[in-house]
């Protein structure tokens, strides 16, 4: 997901947000590009922290995650952008294409160059994705894979952008403090869970603990209830992913985002204009969950 969200924002700071859309059309992207990546990392038991935070103790592998969430959240996510095409297709034709790229007189960003990328660089960058995928319950692997690559990337600088090591950071340490703290809660969810049998509340109920909180929070102290039923684990956590949308804070990647975009709107991101430009795809896909 963090990866998604990096790449999907980038390409589109570069070929939509430069081309100045309006603040209603700016505000429905971003808030259909935050909701499209919280529940596209359904389609694997790895790719969103919500998920990955329940998928060993659950025993939730790859083809539970795509016979139950994935085809779903592919249905809500074709749906959500079918629709939102259809609302601002004329909006399109109102884009006002630059003149030029950048000022004549100030040489071009490097994050914006266009250079082409040797295909030996771009193999092995997906070498260690994949690395970093397998290796994942095996730290000290992971880690020096991790070393490794950010030796390779300092050495191949003049192939690579800037690494950011702020934003992974805080949202590791975040993650790791709800692995040691979150047991401590397990009293109190586990009753509060317990008590609503109706998974339309579950459900809906953790999309909204969601927007003001975080996606993987939710699910991680829902996992700290040892007798969930199966149809109560499915509710917390498609309501989980389901509302990674609605605000910055509710799904790890979106700050990530965030950084990124925040330039092309006046005075920064609005809290309440991007929960209403989510909320219409939130629906979608929570239908979709909860329907299909």
């Amino acid at each position: 997901e963090p990866a998604a969200m990096t790449i999907a924002a980038l390409l589109l700071a570069k070929r939509f947000y430069s081309l100045t859309p309006s603040p209603t059309f700016a505000y429905a992207t971003l808030g259909l590009l935050f909701v499209n990546v919280s529940v596209g990392g359904t389609l694997t038991h790895f790719a969103a922290p919500p998920v990955l935070m329940v998928a060993e103790r659950w025993d939730w592998g790859m083809g539970f995650m795509l016979t139950q969430f994935g085809w779903k959240a592919v249905i809500g996510i074709l749906v959500s952008n079918v629709l939102y095409f259809a609302i601002f297709r004329r909006r399109f034709s109102e884009l006002n294409v630059p003149a030029t790229r950048h000022d004549p007189n100030q040489p071009p960003l490097w994050e914006e160059r266009e250079d082409a990328i040797p295909p030996l660089i771009t193999a092995i960058h997906i070498l260690f994705l994949g690395w970093t995928v397998f290796m994942a319950h095996y730290p000290p692997l992971f880690l020096g894979g991790f070393l490794i690559l950010l030796g390779f990337t300092e050495g191949t600088g003049h192939h690579q952008n800037d690494v950011k090591m702020r934003t992974p950071l805080l949202v590791g340490f975040f993650l790791a403090g709800l692995v040691i703290h979150g047991g401590c809660q397990g009293w109190w969810i586990e009753l509060l869970l317990t008590t609503f049998d109706n998974e339309w509340i579950l459900m809906i109920g953790a999309t909204i603990l969601t927007a003001f909180n975080d996606n993987a929070a939710v699910t991680y102290l829902a996992s700290q209830a040892p007798q969930l039923a199966d149809a109560a684990k499915y509710a917390v956590v498609a309501g989980a992913v389901t509302g990674g949308g609605l605000t910055v804070i509710a799904n790890a990647p979106n700050p990530a985002g965030q950084a990124i975009l925040s330039r092309f709107f006046k005075g920064g991101v609005s809290p309440a204009k991007l929960a209403l430009s989510a909320l219409v795809p939130t629906i979608i896909v929570g239908a979709a969950y909860m329907l299909l």
